[in-house]
């Protein structure tokens, strides 16, 4: 009787076909942007791409102890259980991982990570005239973008020679502006409030890109923010019995659609960059839709179909996410197989999420960066 109800054989052949097929995208997307040719790579944003900075400022981090960076068997400073996205950016790239800029010891032959854990794009002072008091740290862009301005004006032989250097590094503007709206939307704002700051969070980046290019800088990524609907922290503080106010994937359709206002925002004034800088390449990093495709194809790709908006480090609730008890905390378990989970905290993913999302990105942005023309060129010359 067991065989009733057992799988058809084509059925699990054809779910066995398209995991080797991502397995063997994954493997081959290892250095697809080695291509590019670049000698170096410099990040700044927040804590999607921190791999250590905030721990570096504040040691006693929960981000600086296990669980955090359990893949690792120690904690990096990342807050995942292992890698982010930058760190397989880089691995595709053959560049080595990027050390935070806060790490004095740190090799920064390859380039540097200015991303802070907590940081908004917009200064402290600026999110209080939007009524926005609860910011934890008062790392912004600007202070990013300062840190950047330090090393280059210690490290390069004049504005010549930074701009040779840089010129052939990729730098990546973001993720950032997330958190801008996390503090907004945590401190009781409702969805309608915060979507009036939009418009000056996007032109706090487009004027940070500005200045990045400024530096040198010939090619560019700039992401955009994730379908926050999707995610633990936002599914728990938002809940509803309203089965309207999800869609298919059972996120919720308003915070989605803010996310898409931010990120049409974005890209409206990336296309306004390309036309003000036409000999360099600004290109958008689509998070929303890599995040999506992942969650969409999540059961395929060897995740729990049980536990796809569930938090691995986590308690409480539809979600193992607590809005008071919080990964790292004496008391908050961890799943057994982070590797079957999307979201590793409620907050964060984890490093198989961000793996898989690198995939997916890395392919999207790699004709985009004209790597192609660039080698070619440079062989040429």
């Amino acid at each position: 009787m067991a065989s009733s109800k057992s799988s058809p054989p084509g059925f699990v052949f054809s779910i066995l076909i398209i995991i080797s097929f991502f397995n063997f995208i994954t493997c081959n997307n290892q250095h697809i942007l080695s291509s590019c040719n670049f000698d170096a790579i410099y990040q700044l944003g927040d804590s999607i791409a921190d791999t250590g900075n905030d721990v570096q400022d504040n040691p006693s981090s929960k981000f600086a102890r296990l669980p955090y960076g359990e893949t690792f068997k120690k904690a990096t400073g990342r807050c995942s259980d292992g890698l982010l996205m930058i760190d397989y950016i880089a691995l595709s790239a053959g560049i080595p991982f990027l050390d935070p800029y806060l790490n004095k010891d740190g090799l920064f032959d390859y380039g540097l990570n200015f991303a802070f854990a907590g940081a908004t794009a917009m200064s402290a002072e600026d999110l209080a005239k939007w009524n926005v008091s609860f910011v934890p740290t008062s790392i912004s862009l600007s202070r990013q973008l300062d840190w950047m301005f330090s090393n280059f004006n210690t490290t390069c032989h004049g504005n010549k020679d930074c701009f040779k250097k840089n010129g052939k590094a990729l730098f990546m503007v973001g993720e950032i502006g997330g958190n801008d709206y996390n503090y907004a939307f945590w401190q009781g704002k409702t969805i309608e409030e915060v979507k009036t700051m939009v418009p000056e969070v996007v032109e706090t980046i487009k004027q940070a890109t500005k200045r990045v290019i400024g530096y040198g800088a010939t090619r560019l990524v700039v992401p955009g923010n994730f379908p926050i609907g999707c995610f633990p922290v936002y599914l728990t503080k938002y809940q509803t019995n309203d089965a309207t106010a999800y869609d298919e994937l059972h996120c919720l359709k308003e915070l989605n659609n803010f996310s898409i206002y931010h990120n049409d925002l974005l890209q409206q004034a990336i296309a306004e960059l390309k036309e003000e800088h036409p000999d360099e390449t600004v290109v958008y990093g689509d998070y929303y839709n890599a995040f999506l495709w992942l969650l969409s194809k999540a059961d395929l790709l060897g995740f729990d179909p049980t536990s796809l908006q569930k938090a691995c480090c986590g308690i409480g609730g539809d979600y193992n996410y607590g809005l008071s008890s919080w990964c790292g905390d004496p008391k908050v378990p961890v799943c057994e197989n982070p590797n079957e989970r999307l979201s590793w905290d409620g907050v964060h993913l984890t490093q198989r999420a961000y793996e898989l999302m690198a995939t997916w990105l890395v392919r999207d942005i790699y004709p985009k960066l004209q790597c192609e023309y660039i080698v070619s060129y440079s062989s040429a010359v």
